[in-house]
């Protein structure tokens, strides 16, 4: 899955329009990386590439670039 991929597939997660979120955003300047979101995006890591991630992990997220990181 490319860079872009992941961007997009987090802005599906956050319910952003596409091109909405660049690498190095900070997640907590959007009102939409709640903790809805974060569920969602726990799900969605779980479902799509088999990893296990904690609430705690994601507390230790600033930008997009961190939540891609885990796309692997």
């Amino acid at each position: 899955m490319s860079e872009k991929e992941k961007i997009e597939l987090l802005e599906e997660i956050m319910d952003l329009d596409l091109g909405t979120l660049h690498i190095d955003d900070t997640l907590k300047d959007y009102d939409e990386w709640d903790s809805l979101t974060v569920l969602t995006f726990i799900s969605e890591i779980d479902s799509r590439f088999g990893k296990k991630i904690s609430g705690e992990e994601i507390k230790k997220f600033v930008t997009v670039a961190d939540a891609i990181a885990v796309m692997e």
